[in-house]
């Protein structure tokens, strides 16, 4: 052991030793004066199980040895399952120490509670929305227990950054500093992290007011090596399908071989793939006559029994593969995992980097099979499947996660006024009662909402008085109205974050599925929904439903993936990909090459159509009696684009950035986009209006027409780049047509 072990306290030191550690590793040894020093944030971000946890709680529980009277780490995680985690892996340094370690959500004890309430000490493990419930209901003792805390550790970082919640946390924290006098010195922040893109601009998510210096650590090298494959299927057309096995038997009977007598994941992306590919894994153990070992993991399942299937995963004594969707992406302790197994392209590369993390432990090979399914060719195929876009988005992503050590910076730009109304309503149930100019100091101005100016923060509690959330009194301070007590009493309150929607799709009087509504939906566009394309009649927000009518056309082109939004880099990589016509990832002088025969094939059927339609020098062809542009951008403006279109009579719908126009002909679509240039392009907040359901957040329906268009124009639309978009894809491709 070198100089830096000998900073940390003697007690962690003896934990170290019986841990048989020779070194400590190197985010470990970075870490240890920045945490040591108390008088920073930090940012650690590294690979799954390069130290992290150990990087910042060896130095901090050094720290905090001494305290006797109070907590001395507040640790806050995203999950119950990664608390009680964590909870198993510092019990023995907690011992040590002789610290108390308590975890604290809605599945503690009571008796728990009760006994540290009497002597809060040591570190406490906690949610945000038992954070929450403490400010509101126990603000007093709070106060007294955080006296002496010394850190505050929010774990798994990323998932925080950008959403409701993770605003919701950062007013948590500016509170607590507040609460305790702290505003001016406040409390150290340690952020942890896998998966942080744009690592510089973290700092303003981490502290909005940066009070406090933010020093970032990372590790310079990786030695983590890896193993990559992409497997192609083609799914026979209905011709062919009494001969030839569907892709998705294929896949069923490839993971079963290469999962069975090991520990795996096989992340399927959606619950009804979940179920699907775990009950086809079951009945082939039983069709073999061996005992199941491959589980369903996702949200809907009973808390047992996602508990168990992680159990049995900790013990490594029997074999077991989780077939889940994202509720393994996140970093549960699972033990050793022997690969990972991606079912259809992934929503993004950051959740590819996580997935892909959960393997390679124990100094072995991080390994990543990724399964992807396309329809076979025939004369009616549809464009998308023609460019085997699903194959060529996982190729731009394998190639963006390890050649360029990309991913998904957050999107920080969101007004989140929903959790803002969250937060406005529980300061009010934590003082009693607040003047509106303290509240828009606190949360607005020198706080985390800061985006959100003063007329909207106006207009947000006029919404809130109509509906008697809140009441002014003669002194001026506000107080929670009528519904506003009821909301704030109720057990739900402290959540700021609600499921997405699941909306039944129906076709006359028949029922054709649910589908959970993350993009956006209108009347008259066209979808994809089981394996046939759609004409969307109307949306029914009240009643949660889709009605639809078949609609004529071609085969409809395969569709997968969980709704969620892609960005323009992920396009911009697949068009680099197919204009290169090189997929293959560079190591040192060489050029290495990851994918099957099959996904061979698939990907020189792109290349043939991507260059006999001249796509690397035209972006708008006609084929039919349809038009397509291809935007090679993100979800953000081709549904921009989309609605758009949608908005003045045209049959569009969208897939892959492929915005697909029908009973149309190229030159009336080059006018229609210079007209554009020429008047303008709608702003976000008037192309909300034209959405039928817009309360995406937990407390949208208190918000107010106004507000809710500009809430939800700010998440989905982006009119400015929508515009330049359109202009550079007019001009250079000289699609301009002369002056009339």
């Amino acid at each position: 052991m070198k100089d830096e072990f000998q900073k940390l306290h003697p007690s962690v030191q003896k934990w170290v030793y019986k841990q048989g550690w020779p070194d400590l590793r190197e985010i470990q040894k970075k870490a240890l004066d920045p945490i040591l020093s108390g008088d920073r944030d930090v940012l650690i971000s590294a690979s799954t199980a390069a130290g992290k946890t150990e990087a910042f709680f060896l130095p901090a529980c050094s720290k905090i040895a001494d305290i006797q009277n109070g907590f001395g780490i507040l640790y806050i995680s995203p999950l119950k399952a990664l608390i009680n985690d964590q909870f198993r892996r510092l019990e023995s340094l907690g011992e040590e120490l002789k610290l108390s370690i308590t975890p604290w959500h809605g599945d503690s004890s009571q008796g728990r509670k009760n006994s540290v309430k009497k002597n809060p000490s040591g570190i406490l493990l906690i949610t945000p929305e038992s954070l929450e419930s403490l400010l509101i209901r126990e603000a007093g003792w709070l106060k007294s227990a955080f006296i002496n805390i010394k850190y505050i550790a929010i774990d798994e970082f990323h998932a925080f950054i950008g959403t409701e919640r993770g605003l919701h946390l950062l007013s948590l924290l500016n509170r607590i500093d507040h609460l305790l006098g702290k505003y001016e010195s406040p409390i150290p922040r340690v952020a942890l992290s896998a998966t942080l893109g744009e690592l510089e601009t973290v700092p303003l998510a981490l502290r909005a007011n940066q009070k406090l210096h933010c020093e970032i650590i990372t590790i310079t090298k990786s030695s983590a090596t890896m193993q990559v494959q992409v497997k192609g299927y083609i799914n026979p057309s209905q011709n062919n399908s009494e001969n030839l096995k569907n892709a998705g038997t294929q896949i069923c009977q490839d993971i079963y071989k290469f999962c069975r007598g090991g520990s795996h994941l096989v992340f399927a992306n959606s619950r009804q793939r979940t179920e699907s590919i775990a009950a086809s894994l079951s009945e082939l153990c039983r069709q073999n006559r061996v005992p199941n070992e491959f589980f369903p993991h996702h949200g809907s399942l009973a808390k047992e029994l996602r508990e168990d299937l992680e159990h049995r995963l900790q013990k490594e004594s029997l074999p077991t593969t989780a077939v889940c969707t994202m509720t393994l992406e996140l970093g549960i302790d699972i033990g050793k995992v022997n690969s990972v197994i991606q079912v259809t392209s992934p929503h993004s590369v950051a959740s590819l980097r996580q997935r892909m993390g959960r393997s390679g432990r124990r100094n072995e090979p991080a390994v990543l099979r990724m399964l992807i399914e396309e329809e076979e060719l025939t004369k009616d195929s549809h464009i998308v499947d023609m460019l085997r876009l699903e194959l060529i988005q996982s190729l731009a992503m394998i190639r963006l996660l390890i050649s360029s050590k990309w991913f998904e910076p957050a999107d920080t730009s969101q007004f989140h006024f929903s959790t803002l109304l969250h937060q406005i309503l529980a300061l009010i149930a934590q003082w009693g009662g607040v003047r509106a100019d303290q509240i828009y100091t606190l949360l607005c101005k020198s706080g985390p909402f800061h985006k959100v100016s003063i007329d909207q923060f106006k207009l947000l509690l006029t919404s809130m008085g109509k509906n008697e959330l809140i009441t002014q009194l003669r002194s001026g301070e506000l107080t929670l109205g009528i519904r506003g007590e009821q909301i704030v009493n109720h057990y739900s309150f402290y959540a700021v974050f609600k499921t997405p929607e699941e909306y039944r799709i129906i076709s006359g009087l028949k029922t054709l599925g649910t589908l959970p509504v993350t993009t956006v939906i209108l009347k008259d566009q066209y979808i994809i929904f089981a394996g046939k394309r759609w004409k969307v009649l109307d949306v029914e927000p009240e009643k949660k439903v889709i009605r639809v009518i078949a609609a004529k056309g071609g085969r409809p082109p395969s569709f997968g993936g969980d709704g969620l939004a892609v960005h323009d880099i992920v396009r911009k990589e697949m068009f680099d990909i197919l204009k290169g016509n090189d997929y293959r990832i560079t190591v040192g002088e060489h050029k290495v090459d990851f994918i099957d025969r099959t996904a061979k094939l698939l990907f020189d059927e792109s290349i043939s159509v991507f260059n006999d339609v001249n796509l690397a020098n035209q972006s708008i062809i006609e084929i039919g009696n349809k038009v397509y542009i291809f935007t090679w951008l993100g979800d953000k403006i081709t549904d921009t684009l989309k609605v758009i279109f949608i908005m003045n009579n045209f049959s569009v719908t969208s897939l892959y950035g492929i915005i697909e126009i029908e009973q149309i002909d190229k030159a009336s679509v080059v006018s229609y986009l210079r007209s554009l240039l020429v008047y303008g392009i709608p702003k976000e907040e008037e192309l909300a209006t034209y959405i039928q359901d817009k309360e995406i957040e937990k407390f949208d329906e208190y918000l107010g027409e106004d507000l809710l268009n500009q809430g939800y124009g700010r998440r989905s639309f982006d009119s400015e780049n929508t515009f330049s978009f359109i202009n550079n894809l007019l001009n250079l491709q000289n699609e301009l047509p002369p002056l009339s």
